[in-house]
């Protein structure tokens, strides 16, 4: 059995589920339900099925998702559930959180049942106390503690999961529903729907099993300077970063770039330059960020170091082998990140 997730000493202890023991829960779930030949018995646990997979997958509160009406909260055509808009906990955040692809199918085909619809003439108004034994119990059968199973612990799971993911830290605040920190600058601010976009983007992005986002800055145009060639775009990260870009004016026209829009800019990892100080570099390079080395990996030719920004986005930076080794960095160290701004790439998506 695989160690739950733990903070450092000195800490909370805090449980966890890695992806790995999510898969093993969430497989005894799905088991549970067929194992059963009782159509009423059958009935009783496809609705704590889907309790899990909502909690799974959303990151909701078990109380949000008790309180939802399914059949209003659902959004069948975006594949979004809305948290806070009826039932008994209004007082909460109100959001929006797009499910993955294929448990919307799993979700709506249960839901599409006549037999479960009658069912839930209660919705999923039942005692909590009852989900939590259940959860509890799918937990011991996969060889976990009970409080593995809590649903606190897989919804702080998929908290950590999104993360791990790279999916910077505002956005996995914004599925959640935790309070975000300010993320307005005097010129531009990202309004509630721009962060439901970005969160989207990665469970879209997740459910198609893309590659990590690293490298990448989700963010939204800022500032604009037309050159008689090329142009100097100013980015403003979610996690208030100013990643500046030139490109040129053909380029500026054709992705009809301006204030406010939403866009991705990418750097590829041989353009990254790093360096080991305490003090903001004094260099030509536009863009300097601060980091962790999280990892490294040595091979015959190069080292590529990987560092995390303080809003959770991961840069990956490749040197050759003698330069890696002249840096003498090692992981846990504190590096500045640098590129300028010609290596800078933006998307529309």
């Amino acid at each position: 059995m695989t160690p739950p997730i733990k903070h450092q000493p000195g800490s909370l202890n805090i449980i966890c589920l890695d992806p790995v023991q999510l898969g093993q829960l969430e497989k005894s779930f799905r088991e549970w339900v067929e194992e059963t030949h009782r159509p009423d018995t059958r009935l009783s646990r496809k609705r704590i099925w889907i309790i899990f997979l909502l909690i799974r997958y959303t990151g909701a509160r078990l109380n949000e998702v008790l309180a939802l009406n399914p059949f209003e909260d659902i959004d069948y055509n975006r594949r979004i559930v809305s948290f806070g808009k009826t039932g008994d906990v209004k007082s909460l955040r109100k959001r929006e959180v797009q499910l993955p692809e294929s448990v919307f199918n799993e979700i709506w085909s249960a839901l599409n049942d006549d037999a479960f619809k009658e069912f839930l003439t209660q919705m999923f108004r039942i005692d909590p106390g009852h989900v939590r034994r259940k959860f509890y119990e799918r937990a011991i059968s996969c060889g976990f503690s009970p409080a593995q199973g809590a649903p606190d612990v897989i919804r702080r799971a998929r908290g950590v999961e999104l993360i791990q993911g790279n999916v910077p830290l505002p956005v996995v605040q914004q599925i959640m529903g935790h309070s975000t920190p300010n993320l307005a600058a005097s010129y531009v601010k990202f309004s509630d729907e721009d962060m439901r976009q970005l969160a989207n983007y990665f469970i879209e992005k997740e459910s198609r099993n893309k590659t990590s986002a690293r490298n990448m800055f989700f963010g939204k145009v800022c500032a604009v300077r037309k050159g008689d060639i090329q142009s100097c775009v100013d980015v403003l990260t979610i996690g208030e970063y100013i990643i500046t870009t030139v490109i040129t004016n053909d380029s500026l026209e054709r992705l009809c770039l301006k204030p406010g829009l939403l866009v991705t800019a990418e750097v590829k990892a041989p353009w990254i330059m790093l360096q080991k100080s305490a003090d903001e570099p004094k260099c030509s390079a536009e863009n300097k960020l601060m980091g962790t080395v999280i990892h490294i990996r040595e091979g015959e030719i190069t080292m590529e170091f990987v560092i995390r920004i303080s809003d959770g986005t991961s840069l990956c930076a490749i040197t050759t082998r003698e330069t890696g080794s002249r840096l003498g960095i090692l992981e846990n160290d504190s590096v500045w990140a640098i590129f300028n701004s010609f290596a800078v790439i933006l998307h529309v998506d």
